[in-house]
């Protein structure tokens, strides 16, 4: 394994080829990028599985908005853990919280159990916790590996010093990658600061459609994500010189 690790976001089957030719070791599979991420269809992570040998972490997520989850949609959230265990995936990405800002440890310790032996990296849920130290302790508890954050920020070049301390506090128990704004102008930095080994970035770049008509009434510009190989170039090129 590298030293570092790169973890792009695919959005498209396009995308998670182009990560992983790119040379990401990790994608997160995400529908949606508008809400956020929400977790991809069955057909989705089938393919995208069948495209890249490389660790493929669907999302689990049924909707955009808070993470604060039915009963309804919890049992959606364990169909679909079962799911991605069916079609060989490496991990999933979760994260539940309570009412009060607290990590649902109970729901989030069934989802974890589900997913075994599958790695599971706790999502940003996280930087809305009411205590990001506690919830640390709290998820380590549950048996998650990694925990995606920007410290509690919009970006984690803005969280870096508290990702810095957080990292301190896991003290190797558990994993702490930077997300949100990450690209290869400041991966260096945050890596520098923050002392992590694991990052993660959608190096979003947007697809035009390549429709020749366009229904001029309905005014407007549909566009897709796709992923930026440079920038993925980049910010490996950036952590190996670091």
């Amino acid at each position: 394994m590298p030293g570092k690790i790169l973890e792009v976001i695919g959005f498209s089957i396009e995308g998670c080829v182009a990560a992983a030719a790119a040379g990401a070791h990790r994608i997160e599979l995400c529908d949606n990028p508008a809400e956020g991420g929400t977790t991809p269809s069955y057909g989705f992570i089938k393919a995208a599985r069948a495209s890249v040998d490389i660790d493929l972490y669907p999302i689990i997520r049924p909707r955009g908005g808070d993470f604060l989850y039915s009963d309804a949609e919890f049992e959606a959230m364990k169909i679909d853990v079962q799911v991605c265990k069916e079609l060989g995936c490496d991990g999933v990405v979760l994260g539940m919280l309570l009412p009060d800002g607290k990590v649902d440890q109970g729901r989030c310790k069934q989802l974890i159990a589900l997913a075994y032996p599958l790695s599971v990296t706790f999502h940003r849920a996280f930087d809305r916790t009411d205590d990001m130290f506690e919830a640390l302790e709290s998820i380590i508890a549950i048996g998650c590996n990694r925990i995606l954050s920007s410290g509690g920020f919009p970006n984690a070049m803005d969280g870096a010093q508290q990702l810095k301390l957080l990292i301190e506090q896991a003290d190797h128990r558990i994993i702490i990658m930077p997300g949100s704004g990450v690209d290869a102008s400041n991966i260096a930095t945050i890596a520098a600061i923050t002392g992590a080994d694991e990052f993660h970035s959608s190096a979003r770049q947007k697809i035009p459609s390549g429709m020749e008509f366009n229904p001029p009434q309905m005014n407007e510009t549909l566009v897709s994500y796709g992923v930026n190989k440079a920038e993925i170039s980049g910010m490996l090129a950036a952590l190996s010189a670091f």
